[in-house]
C-alpha cells in the first residue's frame, strides 16, 4: 500500500469550509486507509492500492459531490514529502515566509515561472521537482509578484500552496 498525501486547493477559504472530520470520514467512506488530517487547510494522509489519476479522479468527485464546489487536488506520495521539504532552496528567515507550489501538471509550473521577474532582494522562486519554491518576507504572501501570478484563475486547476511548516507536519 502507499501512503498520499491530498492537497486540496482552496478548502476552508471563499466560503468553502469543511471540517477536519468530515474530511477524514469522507476518505474513510472512500475505503482509504490510515487516513490522518492535517490542520484545517484541506491536507489528508492516506494509504491505498490505487493508481494516482484514479485517486485524483475519484477524490476530486467525492468532494465534489459530497462539498459542492469544483473541488481540485494535487496528490503526493508521502515518501517524496521529505524530499521536498529537504530540498528548501532559501535559507530560513525568521522575517520571511517559504513555501511550496505543487503541481499536478508540469506544463503549469513551467508556466508559473514563464517570463516571471521577480526582485530577489523581496522574493526568490526556484523550480523543483514538481514543486515550485518560493520564499517571501512576512505580510506580502498575496502582494509580490510571484504570489499575483500564482493567484492566477488559470493555475487554479492544477497548482496549490503549502508553507513549509504545515509540510513539516505531514511528515
Amino acid at each position: 500500500m502507499t501512503r498520499w498525501v491530498a492537497l486540496l486547493r482552496g478548502v476552508n477559504v471563499n466560503g468553502i469550509t469543511i471540517r477536519s472530520a468530515e474530511l477524514a470520514a469522507l476518505f474513510r467512506e472512500r475505503g482509504y486507509q490510515d487516513v490522518r488530517t492535517v490542520l484545517a487547510s484541506g491536507n489528508v494522509v492516506f494509504g491505498s492500492d490505487g493508481t494516482a489519476a484514479a485517486l485524483k479522479t475519484d477524490i476530486e468527485q467525492s468532494l465534489r459531490d459530497r462539498f459542492g464546489y469544483d473541488a481540485w487536488i494535487v496528490l503526493v506520495p508521502h515518501d517524496e514529502l521529505a524530499a521536498v521539504v529537504d530540498g528548501f532552496p532559501f535559507p530560513a528567515a525568521e522575517d520571511r515566509h517559504d513555501y511550496v507550489v505543487f503541481g499536478s501538471d508540469e506544463d503549469a509550473l513551467d508556466d508559473l515561472l514563464a517570463d516571471l521577474e521577480v526582485d530577489e532582494s523581496v522574493e526568490r522562486v526556484a523550480r523543483g521537482v514538481r514543486v515550485v519554491y518560493w520564499s517571501c518576507p512576512k505580510g506580502s504572501s498575496t502582494d509580490t509578484v510571484f504570489a499575483k501570478r500564482a493567484g492566477a484563475a488559470r493555475f487554479k486547476r492544477t497548482t496549490t500552496t503549502r508553507n513549509a511548516n504545515t509540510l513539516r507536519k505531514l511528515l
